[in-house]
């Protein structure tokens, strides 16, 4: 099975990532056990993130993928930029996963003397399950930690877009992470959905 992705002047086709298992699957069957020896991904904490991941399939489906075909996934939120930003640190936070940093990008802007509607970058991540994607190719390191970005439009709108998963892993030529993957989709899903507005955008 391969997806289509349209470039400024070709049609690129590239391999989707490997089989994906059934919506109903329990993912308690690929927990790891404790004794396996990494201190950081425990039964627990692997538990709590597959529980969030499930929680996510009620979600549009995969946010649903990038409209466009270009990797992009909107998510509208049904708050306000600043209380988005608040609600979604909270949910990573909830999920045991590491907050890296988070960029101002509109008081970057501004410090320069450029005009720039609110513009915030979280980065996060959890080690164990995202740089699996990059032994299977180093290149996978430009979009691994995870960038979730809040925007406010100028409707007064706020969004948060992110990456889509499947895309990523077909731009690297990743075949073999397929559960690795799906778990990341379903995650940034279940954050999202922290925020998301029931209205259709």
């Amino acid at each position: 099975m391969h997806m289509r992705y349209r470039n400024e002047s070709a049609m690129i086709i590239l391999p989707v990532a490997g089989p994906m298992h059934s919506r109903g699957e329990d993912w308690r069957n690929h927990a790891p056990s404790e004794s396996e020896g990494d201190p950081m991904l425990t039964r627990a904490k692997f538990l709590r993130l597959s529980g969030a991941a499930a929680a996510a399939m009620t979600v549009a489906p995969s946010a649903n993928a990038a409209k466009a075909n270009d990797g992009i996934v909107r998510v509208k939120s049904a708050y306000g930029f600043q209380e988005t930003i608040e609600r979604l640190k909270k949910d990573i936070a909830a999920k045991g996963i590491k907050f890296f940093s988070e960029i101002d990008q509109s008081k970057l802007a501004a410090d320069a003397g450029i005009k720039l509607n609110p513009s915030t970058l979280l980065v996060f991540g959890n080690p164990p399950l995202g740089t699996q994607f990059m032994t299977a190719n180093p290149n996978a390191g430009l979009d691994w930690p995870v960038r979730l970005l809040v925007i406010e439009d100028s409707a007064g709108a706020v969004w948060t877009v992110y990456t889509d998963f499947a895309w990523i892993a077909a731009r690297h030529g990743i075949v073999n992470r397929g559960e690795q993957f799906k778990m990341a989709s379903m995650v940034i899903a279940s954050i999202t959905s922290s925020v998301k507005s029931n209205a259709k955008s």
